[in-house]
């Protein structure tokens, strides 16, 4: 069966416009949350992670002129432009391609432009902008669609479907997600703390990013870093709870372990969805617990990106590899003292550590779960 190797990536958030600026941030535990007063995002202020409409419009212009595309969009292309800039070999109009959104232009409905609102826009413009002969694959589901996007890339690859796929996943901060959390009384009064017991809620995020699988070992550049193992279940809880058990993750954990050919003692550290809410780090504890990983090195990303939506699983599937090829594992921001029942074992600083397999996991409304394992390997 033919290997799904993670080859190149680029990343758009307010911590950088390239994968390395934001590394280079979160060697530094920078954040990306800031307080927030823009009425054209929501009406009272808040703690999230906005990208600088400016920047993004006079970096776009490298690239492009056309000022009626959405701030989406000119986030989605210009990552995927970066991408293509660094890998000439890369063809593009050979590739499959997966959006991975949850709300695309959901802002579009407070405008003139409604069928923007529509998730198939985005394929549309993407399918137009890069002159291609079809349209990309839109995958919606919840907030593990970036994790599961890579998991469709994968398994496309090794169905020979494909030789190259390119995940691109994308959510903007909006008035429509922000006053959906702040119902539920979820939104933190500052920057989110995950998994501590001095959280109080959720930040959200904006940003986009892209990522290059290739089942050509002649693309990888440096270290190889393949996706040997994922799985999804759904554990049907509730249409906005997760499973108070964990079934839901323990299942995708299990069996993405499976396919890797591994078990619990063999990874080296997990990115988590870790979204500060009791709720959601209640039941990954539990699951890391069910699958005896408890005293795995275990960080969430949300307190230096917020949660980024459809793009958050792909954002840290991203900096895991990086990870991986640096020997690094970075701090969960705002981590001071454990807050779930279950014991887990929490990255409270950056460290230099040998790494081999991480385990990148996902969950979101609905009951939906994804795990991810990517590993080191020799070609």
């Amino acid at each position: 069966m033919k290997k799904a190797y993670l080859v190149a990536d680029n990343i758009i958030s307010p911590l950088g416009f390239s994968t390395e600026a934001n590394l280079e941030n979160l060697r530094a535990n920078n954040t990306g949350i800031n307080r927030v007063d823009n009425k054209t995002i929501y009406e009272e202020p808040f703690y999230g992670a906005v990208i600088n409409n400016d920047l993004l419009s006079s970096s776009l212009e490298i690239v492009s002129n056309n000022v009626e595309y959405s701030k989406l969009e000119k986030m989605m292309l210009l990552s995927i432009s970066k991408l293509l800039s660094e890998n000439p070999s890369l063809d593009i109009k050979k590739s499959g391609i997966i959006i991975s959104t949850t709300k695309g232009n959901i802002n579009a409905l407070c405008s003139n432009s409604e069928t923007k609102a529509y998730l198939g826009s985005i394929a549309e413009t993407i399918k137009d902008y890069f002159d291609l002969d079809s349209e990309p694959i839109v995958l919606s589901n919840a907030c593990i669609s970036g994790g599961l996007a890579l998991a469709i890339a994968k398994r496309m690859i090794q169905t020979g479907e494909y030789e190259d796929m390119i995940v691109v996943g994308g959510d903007l901060l909006s008035e429509f997600t922000l006053s959906g959390f702040f119902s539920f009384q979820a939104v933190s009064p500052a920057p989110c703390k995950p998994f501590c017991k001095n959280r109080t809620g959720i930040s959200l995020g904006e940003a986009a990013a892209v990522a290059w699988l290739s089942s050509n070992p002649k693309n990888v550049k440096g270290k190889a870093i393949q996706i040997t193992g994922d799985a999804s279940a759904n554990d049907a809880n509730h249409i906005s709870g997760p499973s108070r058990t964990g079934e839901g993750l323990f299942i995708s954990i299990s069996k993405a372990l499976k396919e890797a050919g591994i078990n619990n003692t063999q990874i080296d550290f997990i990115t988590a969805h870790g979204t500060a809410t009791p709720f959601n780090d209640e039941m990954e504890a539990i699951a890391f617990n069910r699958a005896g990983l408890q005293n795995v090195p275990v960080n969430s990303l949300k307190g230096y990106y917020g949660h980024t939506l459809g793009a958050s699983a792909l954002i840290e599937s991203i900096i895991a590899r990086h990870c991986l090829m640096n020997d690094e594992i970075f701090a969960s921001l705002g981590f001071e003292e454990l807050g779930v029942s279950q014991p887990i074992n929490i990255i409270k600083k950056n460290e230099s550590k040998s790494l081999r397999r991480v385990l990148k996991t996902a969950s979101g409304f609905g009951g939906c779960n994804v795990a991810l394992v990517i590993e080191k390997v020799s070609l």
